[in-house]
């Protein structure tokens, strides 16, 4: 067994890897980082053996709401990259910063588990072409992504036609001359329905719950950018936003979509400027929840029931940390339950980073915390006042930064934050323990 118990391993080169990597560069922490990919991009890649992505998929924010402030996206990329432009930018991030020669690709972590307490190090195993190795680090940074392990929910009955999730759709020609349903309609749901409808004989799309719809555009300007400058107590941006909303994209439920059963905000709207443009001219199909399958018939919770040649389940992804026990992870519910959605309360040698959902945080909002758990593990370093006191912090016990937003109670929403909430917390730790440093 090779002994490293001076560098910390760190797995994935996805956009939380990459970020990771760069501050722990920066901050002289040695490390070691492990890709299952023969490249960087994680899920972007769409070649990558992990990758979700398909043909057609596009940022649902804007390049400037999304990339890395020192790091920003060209002029000519579109507001709305394709996953094809943001493989590039996470290659040329990786060449800037010099992060090829710290990763180690092709390798694909199996095991992770401690020696004993936090600072006795960390076994860690993995599997390349050359076969089975294995290391001792001195701690463990998991940085894999929230988005490849499918959630597949079980159906009654059984489907006759071709049941997928959208994890395995690549290209609208799978849906040529098919009936096609689409279950779930969060992003990739309605993304997937609008290609669907121009390749398919037809398309429905089921709904257990109404969503709030964003178009793309208001002002001719990339909706994620307008506003935000002044900070509005959410009861005043929720009535500002819901009217913009009624101005640009009217009612849903005239085109046949449920209406919400929660408030503005409590759940992850949908970017999306065609899925009603279809609905409206009749190209789309709002269906409720499924009760059954029988052949290539389902019946629906409205007594309904119509044939299907393929059904997609755009039923989104769960947490997926398979090469670690849960208990290590202070697993509480659908989700680790750590500081800021990063730090272990207790330990300081195991850490999980890009574990966070908030409308808006975009790549420098998980940049931020990669930043603050490196400057943190230089602190605990050097000794100094600042990370001590963040030790503390974290180990009394903590709620997550919802700033009081009552979300969904859904296994996604479990690691949803409230994104000015989350990043004040964030950037005033970095900005102390920079203090400490400086001292």
């Amino acid at each position: 067994m090779t002994e490293t118990r001076d560098r910390f391993a760190l797995i994935g080169a996805g956009p939380m890897g990459l970020a990771a990597a760069k501050v722990l560069a920066e901050q002289k922490i040695p490390f070691q980082g492990f890709e299952l990919h023969s490249d960087v991009g994680g899920l972007w890649d769409i070649d990558g053996p992990k990758s979700t992505m398909y043909d057609s998929a596009h940022l649902i924010s804007s390049k400037r709401m999304t990339e890395f402030t020192d790091f920003p996206m060209r002029e000519e990329v579109a507001d709305y990259p394709s996953h094809r432009e943001l493989k590039t930018y996470f290659q040329d991030f990786a060449k800037e910063f010099d992060l090829y020669r710290h990763y180690r690709f092709g390798a694909e972590v199996t095991k992770v588990a401690p020696l004993g307490g936090s600072g006795e190090g960390w076994h860690v195993c993995w599997q390349d072409d050359d076969g089975t190795h294995d290391a001792v680090f001195a701690g463990v940074l998991i940085a894999n992504g929230t988005l490849s392990e499918p959630n597949m929910p079980r159906f009654e009955g059984t489907f006759d036609g071709e049941l997928i999730h959208s994890s395995a759709y690549r290209s609208a020609s799978q849906f040529d001359d098919k009936r096609v349903l689409i279950i779930g309609a969060g992003n990739s749901g309605c993304d997937i329905a609008v290609d669907a409808i121009h390749h398919g004989q037809s398309c429905d799309l089921s709904m257990r719950r109404g969503y709030y719809f964003v178009p793309k555009y208001v002002f001719g300007k990339p909706a994620d950018t307008m506003g935000g400058l002044i900070k509005l107590p959410m009861w005043l941006k929720r009535r500002i936003d819901g009217l913009i909303l009624k101005w640009f994209v009217g009612d849903p439920q005239r085109y046949g979509f449920p209406k919400p059963d929660y408030q503005l905000y409590e759940s992850h709207p949908v970017v999306n400027s065609l899925v009603m443009h279809h609905a409206g001219h009749g190209d789309l199909a709002i269906r409720p929840d499924i009760v059954r399958f029988e052949g290539k018939t389902v019946q629906f919770t409205d007594g309904s029931a119509h044939d299907y040649d393929m059904i997609v389940a755009a039923t989104g992804y769960k947490l997926h940390y398979p090469f670690i026990d849960k208990t290590l992870l202070n697993w509480q519910g659908d989700a680790p339950h750590l500081y800021l959605n990063a730090m272990h309360p207790t330990r300081d040698d195991l850490f999980v980073l890009g574990m966070v959902e908030a409308s808006g945080l975009g790549w420098q909002g998980r940049h931020e915390q990669a930043e603050m758990v490196a400057r943190y593990l230089a602190g605990l370093r050097d000794g100094t006042t600042e990370a001590k006191t963040l030790q503390r912090e974290k180990a009394k016990g903590f709620d997550r930064a919802t700033g009081g937003m009552k979300y969904l109670d859904l296994p996604r929403m479990a690691y949803y934050v409230d994104k000015a909430t989350y990043r004040s917390a964030v950037t005033g730790w970095i900005t102390r323990l920079k203090r400490g440093q400086a001292a």
